[in-house]
């Protein structure tokens, strides 16, 4: 699994790289960012993923939510991925923003033409961190999920599916249930098929409805000002709800004046990551 060296930056104290490798999942060449907090030079760390929303690259987060000073301070090294499998030669992959590229909603899809190469949801959970694990001062059982819209409900359902992987899960804005709302309906029937009980296994509402693993504390913002939250896109009241029958810990906090936008994570990034630094390096 050889990894090359896109860029490397100094940040913080630590270093923001990119790299580029061939994905076996995935079928093509992807793109990580991999922040290394200075602890990284002299011990093991802890590892915090990070998913991003639709139309999103490696680059987004990296550039615009400022992580890298909580995650110097608290000793994390930060992987975000890219959000979809780049230049399959799928037809009609680049026809939408919603929709193929860049909107890879971190599923294993199950229909042609997209089945060989659109498995976001293994690529993040599985091959992605065991090429973090190989390449980088990692503690492999201390990792945990967070990320923003399309990428919230990548980080819940990564989180929820796989009871005691992640130490903690937060999110930004996420698409709590897609099944209900138009992006969903829209990525599940193109990628995962008509049968829409096949979508119940990558919608994090009906997960938390089933949920018996270990506590997870879900620690959710979203902007008050959001124009997907008034468009019925992102329904995180339908979460709650459940989470709340099921007695699992969720803040959320309905933040006044933010929008979707990454001025909106940027201006709580630093929470988001001490939440996750409390489990991490417990």
């Amino acid at each position: 699994m050889a990894l090359t060296q896109v860029s490397s930056n100094k940040c913080a104290g630590g270093l923001q790289k990119v790299f580029e490798h061939e994905s076996v999942e995935l079928k093509c060449k992807m793109k990580f960012a991999v922040y290394l907090p200075p602890k990284a030079e002299t011990d093991k760390c802890p590892v915090l993923y990070w998913l991003s929303g639709l139309t999103c690259t490696e680059q987004n987060f990296i550039t615009k939510a400022g992580s890298q000073l909580a995650a110097a301070e608290h000793g994390l090294i930060i992987v975000a991925p890219d959000t979809s499998p780049r230049g399959c030669g799928i037809e009609g992959e680049d026809e939408s923003w919603d929709f193929g590229t860049g909107a890879g909603f971190y599923v294993d899809a199950t229909q042609d033409p997209w089945k060989t190469n659109y498995r976001m949801y293994s690529y993040v959970t599985e091959e992605l961190p065991k090429l973090i694990n190989a390449n980088f001062p990692t503690h492999p059982d201390r990792i945990s999920i967070s990320g923003h819209s399309m990428g919230g409900h990548g980080a819940l359902i990564c989180a929820l599916k796989n009871p005691g992987k992640y130490k903690a899960v937060s999110a930004f804005a996420p698409i709590c249930n897609p099944m209900q709302c138009p992006w969903g309906q829209k990525a599940f029937a193109g990628y995962l098929g008509s049968d829409r009980s096949t979508w119940e296994a990558f919608d994090a509402t009906v997960l938390a409805a089933s949920y018996s693993g270990p506590q997870l504390d879900i620690l959710i913002d979203q902007g008050r000002d959001d124009q997907f939250l008034s468009a019925s896109q992102l329904l995180p009241d339908n979460l709650i709800a459940v989470c709340s029958e099921k007695k699992i810990p969720v803040v959320f906090r309905l933040q006044p004046g933010y929008d979707h936008s990454y001025f909106f994570i940027y201006s709580f990034i630093s929470d988001h990551i001490k939440h996750h630094a409390k489990y991490l390096n417990a």
